[in-house]
């Protein structure tokens, strides 16, 4: 993997290419999260059709079914999940902090119950590498620990250790089982954590730049700490990252949070939130999201949004209603394609006007509508 980075903004947002096997990714992006190797309710042609340049997928669940070692006998997650541009994966790191109640974190790794029929299950920073070798993905994350919010100083300063030193473990295993250079080779991130402390987070920054990872992840965010904590996470790591080197944060978010981080420096992002809101009826629009289940939608001939895709739009606001209502997975499906369009018609505004260096005119553009309007 290489990284080029075109131009910085005077907001400082960035824009870049990221060179991978499968294919090339123009950042700032956003990427859909298929968690168990699809991505929820949508065809790998809807992905093409709305844009989509790179997915995720979860190395834990993956892991558990249908097995890591199946997937890699299957052709790999590409094959498996037929989707023929970059993916990237996660560590399972997340699942140490998601899944609290069902682990013990030791200096050896992470032993789990899984959450299918509570087995035991060992996860080390050797075996996160090994599983997503073997499911081929692009980008392969570090194995981390991730906080929880609150936490005590105490606390943090011993994840942050676990991090570091699982770090060099991961970095290790590579070196000595995945030593291919070139085109095909898998890429490897690391994971800012530290909490809130701020001087955790450097540290903890400048010790990953120092082992010359392919790219850098700020972790520990939207974990349930305020906004403004999570604004500050970013701003106490990213500075102390190399500045030729793409920089993800994981997990986040809504809209406005996105244009802020990109703002802050942020290259790359990924959430469950546009599938998950679909689910819940919820259409994000230029003007703010929809509530389709609102009665005041049911005669509405309008579309979704005027300026979303034909895909969307041959249907009402009171069509899809319907369909929600009644249960029907059509409407699933084009409130998952909508927000999904929505985010990347947006990371694609974004680099239009970093490219143009006005980016800073553009986000208050669009917070101002996005926010100015109550149509839920």
């Amino acid at each position: 993997m290489s990284f080029t980075l075109h131009s910085v903004d005077p907001s400082g947002a960035r824009l870049g290419t990221l060179h991978l096997p499968h294919g090339d990714v123009q950042t700032p992006i956003f990427m859909p999260v298929g968690t168990q190797g699809t991505v929820k309710t949508l065809h790998p042609d809807d992905l093409h059709a709305l844009g989509a340049q790179i997915i995720l997928g979860n190395t834990y669940h993956l892991s558990l079914r249908p097995g890591a070692e199946t997937v890699r006998d299957l052709g790999g997650l590409h094959t498996l999940s037929g989707w023929d541009k970059p993916i990237l994966t996660d560590s399972g790191g997340f699942q140490v902090w998601s899944l609290a109640k069902l682990r013990k974190i030791t200096e050896e790794g992470v032993r789990f119950q899984n959450h299918i029929d509570g087995a035991t299950m060992m996860l080390t920073p050797e075996r996160s590498m090994e599983i997503q070798a073997q499911l081929g993905s692009d980008i392969a994350m570090l194995f981390d620990e991730c906080p929880p919010y609150p936490c005590d100083r105490r606390y943090a300063e011993k994840s942050l250790g676990y991090t570091l030193r699982w770090a060099r473990r991961c970095k290790q295993w590579v070196d000595e089982n995945n030593p291919a250079s070139g085109s095909g080779r898998q890429s490897h991130f690391g994971i800012v954590q530290g909490s809130v402390y701020a001087d955790l987070r450097r540290q903890c920054a400048e010790e990953l730049a120092a082992m010359d990872f392919d790219g850098y992840a700020i972790g520990g965010v939207s974990v349930g700490e305020p906004e403004e904590e999570m604004l500050k996470a970013i701003e106490h790591s990213a500075p102390y990252l190399p500045a030729d080197k793409p920089r993800y944060a994981m997990g986040l978010g809504t809209p406005v949070q996105l244009l802020e981080m990109i703002e802050r420096g942020v290259d790359m992002f990924d959430c469950v939130m546009p599938t998950r809101l679909a689910r819940h009826g919820i259409a994000m629009t230029p003007d703010g999201p929809i509530h389709i289940k609102n009665k005041k939608w049911e005669k509405d001939m309008r579309p979704l949004d005027v300026e979303g895709h034909p895909h969307v739009n041959r249907f009402s606001r009171a069509a899809i209603r319907h369909f929600f209502r009644s249960g029907e997975i059509l409407a699933l499906r084009l409130l998952s394609f909508q927000n999904l369009s929505f985010y990347l018609r947006l990371m694609a505004q974004a680099r239009s006007a970093i490219a143009a260096g006005q980016f800073g005119s553009f986000k208050r553009a669009f917070i101002s509508r996005y926010q100015a309007n109550d149509i839920s």
